[in-house]
């Protein structure tokens, strides 16, 4: 008798140690949101080269498209 108390003390301390840990916030979350602001200037400078290649497809199918209802 002795034993399954023993063993239903031990399971009940570790489903409550479970869920406790399940449900505690991440503590890198707080560290990544420190550090993302030194990151975003270099991440803004390099932006405008991201979307350099993107305009200039877009600006030459637009260039064929007015071309294409030209000569219809």
């Amino acid at each position: 008798m002795n034993k399954l108390i023993a063993t239903l003390v031990a399971a009940a301390f570790a489903t409550t140690t479970f869920t406790a840990f399940a449900q505690a916030p991440k503590a890198d979350a707080p560290k990544a949101a420190t550090s993302a602001p030194a990151a975003a200037p270099a991440a803004a400078a390099e932006a405008p080269k991201a979307d350099a290649p993107k305009k200039a497809k877009k600006a030459k199918k637009a260039k064929k498209s007015k071309k294409a209802a030209a000569e219809k």
